[in-house]
């Protein structure tokens, strides 16, 4: 598996998440404006991408949304990979706390992941979502 990264929302990642969270999930409101500031990873496997997720810097934190896998590449660890792969390149930027708007069936994954659940839980087009955080430790040779 291939991850790339990309300052704009590619096709292909618009296309995971149509198929994911409009067509499979029933979102409405699938796109915003935090996709033109994000920093979007495609997973690929050769050249088909399979997985994608955002992320971007705010109020001190950054923010890791938009996780999708297509249905044919579930249940081989790829989300926990892309998630691993998103966080290493936070660290890179030196930032020290991950959150993620997760939906509440999702909140178990990421407990696994090194996650926890806080704040009080709420709903996004009727779907239960919880707050999850990830603290990150300093990295040398930060700038």
């Amino acid at each position: 598996m291939e991850f790339k990264t990309y300052d704009n929302l590619p096709q292909e990642a618009r296309n995971i998440r149509i198929e994911v969270f409009v067509k499979e999930q029933g979102f409405e409101y699938e796109f915003d404006s935090f996709d033109e500031n994000a920093t979007h990873i495609l997973a690929f496997d050769k050249d088909k991408a399979v997985a994608t997720c955002r992320y971007f810097y705010q109020d001190g934190y950054y923010l890791i949304g938009r996780i999708a896998v297509t249905k044919e590449y579930r249940s081989i660890g790829l989300g926990a990979k892309l998630l691993e792969f998103a966080k290493g390149q936070i660290e890179k930027l030196g930032g020290e706390e991950i959150r993620i708007h997760s939906q509440k069936r999702a909140e178990g994954f990421y407990k696994k992941q090194g996650y926890e659940v806080f704040g009080e839980a709420d709903f996004d087009e009727g779907c239960e979502h919880v707050w999850v955080r990830r603290r990150l430790l300093p990295q040398k040779g930060r700038i």
